[in-house]
């Protein structure tokens, strides 16, 4: 849905969710509005309406599959996969599909930053005339911050006057606009933050709120893109057009590094977990030190899912629909068991399968030798296994399919054992790829329907990791959904997940801090001693998710014996790769660093068939004016300007 300046510079927002991690502890009591008037933000129950509404917006933003989209699609992580409409061709800006005004789904947080900036202004605005306590007002200035952070990275400069004023609280309906410059917006950010910094608490007042250290967080990563902003290595231009002063970028990426140290060096309530795979468990959604904020969804889809349900999902905000855009179809998997079709994996609420949509596929080139997730890192890096859903058990007795099914080599699969799995690059060199063949229902069909190979003395199927099509490829277990009431079946796979949708890990501060380090900045831990607390961690293993199996592997010397002795940001971005795959970073991390062309200009994947498996090489057009996104076409449409103002509004590589 297109949002258009008179809707979203309106002072409404609806207050429909529980506050983050709402699951333990207190909550904000809701008191549901469809508007704010100034009067509202003038006593305290009123400012923490505001600030249940600033929580609630992220859930709009965080796990809709379409901004996962517009930030996965068309990096080096993921292209469109064999299902996938336009919304995604267009992003993979490969030729497939166009990405302009109308296509790009940047709109998903456009529609939404600038209501809940306005909401932010009103909080801070009254709330400092009625006398409300500094740090409960911080948390406004927090999330002003946290969206206009956004809003540049993605945009360039946008407009800080939404009708009254510079960042002033707006009442009116206002259809005429102004973007401010880059640098403008900046200033903006880095104030907002600092001043949420020194007024926020150490510990969150309720569970989920923001403290100093998210604060830090948030206030680190945007000293360091303003520094690469300032630097410009690759002269990528920015709109408005501006000057910058490379000379300053040195000091920005000072200030990135210090801030984040003193994040890591004063942890507060936050900290690394264990393992990685602790990190992403659903398990320990509620329980979770390395969360830092969080977009809420519950079970109870009154609060969680804005009512939506949580039986039958539509695709539509707020539910978290995301995971269903990365799940190929494993229901297309098919057994034969005494002549009789079977299907040994069937749609089931659990972290690793879920509601397959395929729509985005990760890209081969990853998995192979030379890519971040080559043979030699998937030995000993337990985040591969943390990441992916590479082997697949069946659910027989979650389904009542059948007692067993014939698997591969003669040999038979039962309840909960592996039918089918990706295997690793140099495993594959070794895979029977004989058709599959039996008589099913009378029929000789091939069996598996994936078009899948054997190995010797494995009754799985298999398919290697050199043969990743858009039809069939690792899903992304991290973000997979999981619900409390499957009671031993298969329970309710179609629908949204109720897992909140992780916004910031602790995690990243030592990623900050080490790529400002690469860019120069000093203090006593160097980039490579940054890298490697992540890398000691990624070497423990405890649990194999992929084996449903207690491990005991401590692999967290050769990890550390792995990291080269000097640190690139090529290698700080196999890492934020390793660490943060998926989740919605990467095109942030490319476009930051000015690595999106090199990195992601082509790619290799196989074909959109069910047994194509041979790698094809794609090739994609970013130019430097892709590096923004375009103005959403409902804003150029909704505002009263003449042509050429709108035509000079939009970024120039969507201008018409």
């Amino acid at each position: 849905m297109k949002t258009i300046f008179h809707k979203i510079f309106a002072i409404s927002a609806a207050l429909s969710a529980l506050l983050v991690c709402s699951s333990c502890g207190d909550i904000l009591d809701e008191q549901p509005r469809t508007q704010f008037d100034p009067t509202f933000f003038t006593e305290e129950t009123g400012i923490e309406g505001g600030l249940t509404a600033l929580y609630a917006h992220l859930r709009y933003i965080y796990g809709n599959g379409y901004w996962l989209n517009i930030c996965e699609t068309g990096t080096d992580e993921y292209t469109y996969a064999q299902s996938a409409d336009g919304n995604f061709k267009d992003a993979d800006l490969s030729g497939a599909g166009k990405l302009d005004a109308s296509t790009s789904r940047s709109d998903v947080l456009w529609g939404q930053a600038f209501a809940n900036i306005n909401t932010a202004s009103g909080v801070i605005e009254n709330g400092e005339k009625a006398g409300i306590d500094g740090s409960l007002l911080a948390e406004a200035y927090f999330f002003r911050a946290f969206d206009y952070f956004l809003l540049v990275q993605t945009f360039g400069g946008v407009p800080l006057d939404l009708g009254a004023g510079e960042l002033k609280f707006n009442t009116s309906p206002v259809r005429y606009s102004v973007r401010n410059t880059v640098p403008e917006v900046y200033d903006a950010i880095f104030k907002d933050l600092e001043k949420a910094v020194a007024d926020l608490p150490e510990n969150p007042r309720l569970n989920g709120t923001v403290t100093k250290n998210v604060a830090r967080l948030f206030l680190s990563k945007a000293y360091l893109t303003y520094g690469w902003w300032l630097e410009n290595p690759n002269n990528i231009p920015t709109y408005p057009e501006c000057s910058r002063n490379s000379g300053e970028a040195a000091s920005f990426f000072q200030k990135a590094y210090d801030t984040a140290m003193q994040a890591i060096n004063n942890p507060g309530p936050y900290g690394l977990q264990p393992t990685f795979y602790d990190v992403n468990v659903a398990a320990n959604d509620h329980n979770n030190k390395e969360v830092m904020l969080a977009a809420d969804h519950d079970e109870d889809s009154k609060y969680g899912n804005g009512g939506n349900g949580y039986g039958w999902g539509n695709g539509n905000s707020p539910e978290n629909f995301a995971y269903w855009m990365t799940t190929w179809n494993y229901t297309n998997l098919i057994a034969v068991y005494n002549g009789k079709k079977v299907n040994p994996i069937q749609r089931e609420a659990v972290q690793a399968l879920g509601r397959p949509w395929t729509r985005m596929a990760p890209i081969a080139d990853n998995f192979l030798k030379g890519g971040a997730w080559e043979d030699a890192v998937k030995a000993i890096d337990s985040r591969y296994d943390a990441t992916f859903t590479l082997r697949y058990h069946t659910n027989l007795s979650q389904s009542g399919a059948a007692e067993r099914v014939n698997g591969a080599n003669g040999m038979f699969v039962g309840p909960g054992e592996i039918y089918f799995s990706f295997v690793d690059e140099e495993t594959a060199k070794d895979i029977d790829w004989t058709p599959n063949m039996a008589t099913i229902d009378g029929k000789e069909t091939e069996v598996t329907g994936v078009g899948a190979g054997k190995l010797p003395g494995r009754a799985d199927f298999v398919v290697g990791v050199s043969n990743i099509s858009r039809y069939k490829y690792p899903i992304n277990w991290k973000i997979g959904m999981a619900r409390s009431d499957n009671n031993g079946g298969l329970g309710s796979p179609n629908g949204g997940s109720p897992r909140p949708w992780v916004v910031a890990k602790f995690s990243e501060l030592y990623l900050i801090a080490a790529e400002a380090a690469v860019k120069g900045a000093r203090g006593s831990s160097s980039a490579r001693d940054l890298v490697n607390v992540l890398r000691q961690r990624a070497g423990k293993q405890t649990w194999s998710q992929n084996d449903n199996v207690a491990v005991d592997i401590d692999n967290s010397a050769a990890m550390v014996a792995a990291t080269p002795a000097t640190i690139t940001i090529d290698y700080i971005l196999d890492e934020r790769m390793r660490e943060f795959w998926g989740e919605g970073y990467r095109w942030f991390d490319l476009v930051r660093t000015q690595k999106w062309a090199e990195k992601a200009g082509s790619y290799r994947i196989a074909g959109s068939g069910n047994a194509d498996r041979d790698l094809q090489t794609v090739t994609r057009t970013i130019t430097p004016g892709h590096y923004l996104r375009p103005i959403p076409q409902g804003q150029l449409d909704g505002m009263e300007m003449t042509e050429e103002e709108k035509t000079v509004y939009q970024n120039p590589a969507y201008q018409k």
